[in-house]
């Protein structure tokens, strides 16, 4: 499939794209590694509250090899983050977009809920919010919303964003801006996610893209995703 020429929009055009005044986030995860424990799945979920039906992260298990010869590999899937994200270009209402540090994120107070975004994604790593909460399985699951963006949104079941506009992984922007990384980095009891600065040559992420073991998935599609992993 030929390369797609993308425009990334922007409310702010001094930010569309990673510069050395910005760290340049990417995400390394070692399959080797990964024992499909979900983990990450989970810790997504608590630090994002994410209704039901949408998990930023999620583990996708693929068998290799010819029987009897085969075995398990564990694949997470977060948002690649793409530098060419087919998802920028679909978008009618210019909601989402490309930051200066590399993460794709969401305007949901513009996003008109056409879900276009989600059927241009290539790895299926966008969500329609539907309004549905887990209310009934957790006591005071609706007293704290949120924290994505920096954005502290209004009680469930409002209609309000993020209720009828799309989701994704955003690299936890907001916990990147405190100076943190990641949840599901942070709770991954592998050890099998690396992330950080491509902007820094001497940082773990820089050194393993650069490993013979390095890989994207799907790139043949020239979306230049910033996740890799590692064979």
């Amino acid at each position: 499939m030929a390369r797609q020429n993308v425009t990334i929009h922007s409310r702010r055009p001094s930010d569309t794209s990673p510069t050395s005044d910005h760290p340049s986030w990417a995400m390394v995860i070692d399959l080797q590694k990964c024992v499909g424990c979900d983990s990450c799945t989970v810790a997504c979920k608590a630090e994002n509250r994410t209704p039901p039906g949408v998990s930023y992260n999620v583990v996708v298990e693929e068998e290799t090899g010819e029987y009897p010869n085969v075995r398990r590999v564990n694949v997470p899937r977060p948002c690649m983050q793409c530098d060419v994200p087919p998802c920028v270009s679909v978008c009618p209402v210019n909601a989402t977009y490309k930051n200066g540090d590399g993460v794709v994120v969401i305007d949901a107070d513009r996003c008109i809920g056409c879900r276009y975004c989600i059927t241009a994604c290539p790895y299926g790593a966008r969500s329609f919010d539907f309004g549905e909460d887990y209310s009934r399985e957790m006591q005071g699951y609706a007293d704290v919303q949120s924290p994505e963006y920096g954005v502290q949104r209004g009680a469930r079941g409002s209609y309000t964003p993020p209720i009828g506009t799309v989701r994704k992984c955003t690299f936890c922007t907001h916990r990147t801006a405190r100076g943190e990384e990641p949840a599901c980095c942070e709770t991954c009891i592998g050890d099998a996610r690396y992330f950080g600065d491509l902007n820094d040559p001497d940082s773990v992420v820089s050194k393993l893209v650069a490993d013979p073991r390095a890989f994207r998935l799907r790139e043949e599609l020239g979306t230049e995703p910033r996740v890799w992993y590692l064979r």
